[in-house]
């Protein structure tokens, strides 16, 4: 049974903040969407209130998010993404 993880992202008011974390989501879709066992990795945002973002990652089982876990080339808790 696939394993999936629906995260909902609420980014900062200012159009700055909105693109900078529009940007971050779109390269972690690229490099988390290559892991080992992730069936897909893709990011969403709401059409009436830009600030909503969606992530929906969906692994080919639970154990499988270890290799997402496990993957440091982007650093969520970087300055640039909080």
């Amino acid at each position: 049974m696939v394993y999936t993880i629906v995260v909902h992202l609420y980014a900062k008011a200012d159009s700055a903040s909105i693109s900078k974390l529009k940007a971050k989501l779109v390269e972690a879709s690229g490099v988390y969407s290559k892991d080992r066992e992730t069936l897909s990795w893709f990011v969403m945002q709401d059409v009436h209130d830009e600030r909503k973002f969606t992530i929906v990652e969906r692994y080919l089982k639970e154990s499988s998010q270890k290799y997402h876990l496990e993957n440091r080339r982007l650093n969520p808790f970087s300055p640039s993404t909080t």
